[in-house]
């Protein structure tokens, strides 16, 4: 059999791995690429998926890294069953119909910028909102430990993977030419006592293992730690009188965070006239699901809602679902908690709340979740001095907090802990869904600490997998992206520099009002000079 690696190859994003058997060719996982525009460009490029020749679908988890390409993928001719677990069922439908509609806004934003600029208008979504519900009818759900046997020769089963509600690791036994093989696919591995999830279940055997390495160069902090960290981001912000902003996931992250203010509130640590709003839509219909699939929920969650506590709620909680209730959140005076999404800055309502707060002393931004190359909320995290939003210099003046220990990914100690209780001596690892760094850390202490075979694949890698056998390299890995032409941007930008120059004179005669409009733009260049420095730091 064969394995393409399509996407999380020393990248955290657009997971998705096709295996081509002799009879047989699907997917785990369909992630949409997030990070810089060069990684975002992938998303466009479906068609070396060959989306008409995948036979079905099989999904760890909602998260949009890891399900976030199927509706380009049904546009495209896709028309296969998709395979989850029953609340990854629910998540996806909401989520991709989000995404659907970030698409189209983003889409008809730039045309609308286009046209006032004299241009012609062409921008089109990546998909569209019945791309995205073309996906449901496609779903079948599963239950955890639930064998099941979606194309002959062919078994998987879906383990719980202690990540979000309904997330799975996912064995597969594949049958091919007489020969029996099991590979396991981590997906994301929750970590251990982690709020709302159960611990990540185990498995002992397999042939081959194809590993997530999100944080696998660091540990988290302690649970208790990270919650002190966010009553001193709470505490800060509310004695300056400002607001604490959470950039949060809509699934998982935003729950926890409600559960923690939860624990705070219970502990005296959040102060009662706080107001803490939840400002994003999705998060309010996944919390709704959450609600719905208590069943998932540990047994410590599951004892406090017996005593009659809602740790998904608070007396100060407010939704803010409409357009006009977010904008009001910004123009109110004094401390309030703002919740909002994207988790990593790079799209939604977070951004206007970036945007009015970031530039205030008082403010706390607080990060509780990984931030991937490329994005805003990396740029913030790794020490930026400004950011450009909204085609705006926004001055960083706000106290940062990063606060790992809320992740929903296994740490460096935990992945390791988790990984030994497979007892397969050959069996062959394949670190996916980290950068390059996390990688080879990992790789080295798991050669170290267990004597496994490890390798790190590349973008669009094609191996040929046989059990008991070396792997072999049947296409040669494309690079992660392709050299870029920097020496003629540079030679384009001295000569614009030396026109402007040349011109002075010429501008100077000019009257003060047209002075003034190519003093403008001239900001708006200097603007994008300051970003690009904000990604030397």
């Amino acid at each position: 059999m064969k394995v393409k690696f399509m996407g999380a190859a020393r990248a955290v994003t657009g997971s998705c791995f096709i295996i081509e058997t002799a009879k047989t060719r699907f997917a785990v996982d369909c992630g949409m690429h997030q990070g810089g525009a060069e990684i975002e460009k992938r998303n466009w490029d479906v068609d070396i998926y060959k989306p008409a020749q995948i036979d079905f679908f099989l999904i760890t988890h909602a998260h949009i890294d890891h399900s976030g390409l199927l509706p380009r993928l049904v546009q495209k001719g896709f028309r296969g069953p998709i395979y989850a677990t029953e609340p990854t069922g629910e998540l996806i439908k909401i989520l991709l119909l989000d995404s659907a509609h970030i698409q189209e806004v983003e889409a008809n934003w730039k045309n609308k910028k286009m046209l006032r600029n004299g241009q012609t208008s062409s921008a089109e979504p990546l998909y569209y909102t019945k791309d995205a519900e073309a996906v449901s009818p496609l779903i079948q759900t599963k239950t955890y430990d639930q064998a099941f046997s979606p194309a002959s020769g062919i078994k998987a089963n879906f383990k719980d993977a202690g990540h979000i509600l309904g997330a799975a690791f996912l064995e597969l036994f594949i049958e091919e030419n007489g020969t029996n093989t099991k590979l396991v696919f981590s997906g994301d591995i929750g970590r251990r006592h982690q709020l709302l999830m159960e611990d990540p279940s185990t498995v002992s055997e397999a042939d081959f293992l194809f590993m997530e390495s999100t944080y696998g160069d660091r540990n988290h902090k302690g649970e208790e730690d990270s919650l002190n960290e966010l009553a001193a981001a709470i505490s800060y912000s509310y004695k300056n009188g400002e607001k604490i902003i959470i950039p949060a996931f809509a699934v998982e992250r935003t729950q926890e965070i409600l559960y923690s203010l939860h624990l705070l509130s219970m502990a005296g640590k959040l102060p009662k006239d706080l107001p803490v709003y939840l400002d994003s839509p999705l998060a309010i219909r996944a919390t709704e699901i959450f609600r719905r699939y208590r069943s998932y929920f540990d047994e410590e969650t599951k004892d406090l809602l017996k005593t009659g506590e809602d740790p998904l709620g608070l007396p100060q909680l407010k939704f803010s679902s409409t357009t006009a209730q977010s904008m009001e959140i910004n123009e109110l005076q004094g401390s309030a908690i703002v919740i909002s999404a994207s988790g990593m800055a790079n799209a939604g309502r977070i951004k206007h709340h970036l945007k009015h707060n970031l530039w205030r002393p008082g403010a706390s931004i607080v990060f509780v979740g990984y931030q991937a190359e490329g994005t805003p909320g990396r740029r913030i995290v790794d020490g930026a001095k400004t950011i450009r939003l909204f085609g705006e210099d926004i001055s960083i003046k706000a106290k940062i907090f990063t606060i790992n220990g809320f992740s929903a990914h296994a740490d460096q100690e935990q992945l390791l802990a988790w990984l030994g209780n497979f007892q397969s001596k050959k069996m062959q690892i394949f670190l996916v869904h980290g950068e390059l760094a996390a990688q080879e850390k990992l790789a080295s202490l798991i050669k170290e600490r267990y004597g496994f075979a490890v390798d790190i694949p590349e973008y669009l890698e094609e191996i040929e997998l046989q059990s008991g056998a070396q792997f072999a390299v049947v296409k040669q890995p494309m690079k992660i992206q392709p050299p870029l032409n920097m020496d003629s941007a540079f030679n384009d930008l001295k000569a614009k520099i030396d026109y402007i120059n040349n011109v002075k004179q010429n501008i100077q005669q000019l009257s003060p009002a047209k002075q003034g409009e190519i003093l403008e733009l001239l900001k708006d260049i200097d603007g994008n000079f300051n970003d690009i420095k904000s990604r030397l730091l």
